[in-house]
């Protein structure tokens, strides 16, 4: 894989932390902000809509910006949002400064995941995928346990804080690695009339049936993935009874799992992706549904959390990668579509869990809904893939019969 990539994992890590380390502050910014856990969840939704909206609309903007404008205008904005975000006392304020960075993650994510797939074989997009997306599960492993620990010790500024750090060395290697080319093509587009019709061009591939149910597919397993992770320290100190102590190692084991099946499905996202989804799939299902069943159990906690993150990302890695197959004619914008899609799962995740937590049901509720997510998710392909095979029966047919 070429270096620049890993680059471009590095500013994806930074990223990553921020996203996914409010699973373990979610009571600290509850406590400090005066608001309750199921509204300060509402964080990560916010941080999942702006990236929903972002994607398609960054990715845009940066058909006439080059590869490194693009992707260091981003990051800059991150980083400088974060340090807002940091000094802020006013929820309000900090809702809106998550808006903002997630605008600029999906900006860098979708021109990124563009960039990532222009530099391989046509056939590498999923080991491709899984290198930057390895810079997420590292922010698991990492990033996020290194957040909820600064969080106890300084409290969760600290972590903010942290991230807007992080973020430098990222802009620093951006600069001195990444291309000056056009972010979708080694020739600059100039004319927003040329602009304009590349677009037009690009959003021609959502006519695909293959590409929206990819993209379905990826939001509700994303979905179901956020929706047990935003509420996983509430799981381990409330129901487990865990310690706060507890909470960063589970959020680091849930990383290690992460990994794992990044690197999994990058290596069988290329080759044997109709094999692997279903089979994942099922597993996933299963393994929500046993983790809300003993959810008591310190052991079986302990396993479950790495197996579910292994098997999640595993099969959402691998749906990613598809996307990007299937938008072949959307160079620029495959990137935005998967990074959408994922956020639309990252948005819906924690707002349905939310929703039997603050009926009172408990903190393995979100649980149950993760198990019906992903249950969603096999039936809606199970749907589409016995309609693929009945048009492929019916074109035979007209084929033998002319």
């Amino acid at each position: 894989m070429p270096f620049v990539l890993y680059v471009l994992a590095l500013a994806v890590f930074a990223q990553g932390t921020s996203e996914f380390m409010l699973s373990g502050l979610m009571p600290d910014i509850a406590h400090d902000m005066q608001v309750s856990i199921p509204v300060a969840g509402s964080l990560t939704s916010a941080f999942a809509v702006g990236m929903i909206v972002g994607a398609p609309l960054t990715a845009l903007l940066s058909l006439r910006w080059s590869r490194r404008r693009a992707l260091l205008a981003f990051l800059i904005t991150f980083l400088v949002v974060h340090v807002l975000g940091a000094v802020t006392s006013s929820f309000g304020v900090l809702l809106a400064t998550r808006v903002v960075a997630a605008l600029a993650n999906a900006g860098f994510l979708a021109v990124a995941l563009a960039t990532a797939a222009g530099l391989v074989a046509p056939d590498a997009k999923g080991r491709a995928t899984s290198v930057l997306l390895g810079g997420t599960t590292l922010a698991c492993i990492a990033g996020v346990p290194a957040g909820a620990v600064l969080g106890q010790q300084w409290g969760w500024r600290a972590a903010f804080w942290a991230v807007a750090l992080v973020s430098l060395p990222a802009v620093c290697a951006i600069l001195r690695s990444v291309p000056g080319g056009a972010a979708s093509s080694t020739t600059p587009v100039t004319g927003a009339g040329v602009a304009a019709a590349r677009a037009r061009h690009e959003l021609r591939a959502l006519r695909s049936p293959r590409l929206l149910v990819t993209l379905l597919l990826c939001a509700l397993v994303n979905g179901a993935t956020f929706c047990t992770f935003t509420y996983l320290a509430p799981l381990v100190t409330r129901v487990t009874g865990f310690g706060a102590a507890g909470v960063p190692a589970m959020l680091a084991l849930f990383g290690v799992g992460s990994f794992a099946g990044v690197t999994a499905g990058g290596r069988l996202a290329d080759t044997r992706p109709r094999q692997l989804l279903p089979a994942g799939g099922v597993a996933l299902l299963l393994g929500w549904a046993l983790f809300a069943l003993t959810a008591g159990n310190a052991a079986a906690t302990v396993v479950l959390v790495l197996v579910q993150g292994t098997l999640s990302f595993a099969v959402g890695a691998t749906l990613i990668s598809q996307v990007l197959y299937a938008a072949a004619e959307a160079p620029t914008l495959g990137g935005g579509f998967a990074t959408a899609a994922l956020n639309v799962g990252a948005a819906i995740g924690p707002w349905c869990g939310g929703i039997p937590l603050a009926a009172g049901l408990g903190y393995r509720a979100p649980l149950w809904v993760s198990a019906l997510l992903v249950a969603l998710a096999l039936v809606a392909g199970g749907v589409a893939e016995a309609v693929r095979r009945a048009a492929a029966r019916g074109e035979r047919l007209r084929t033998t019969a002319a």
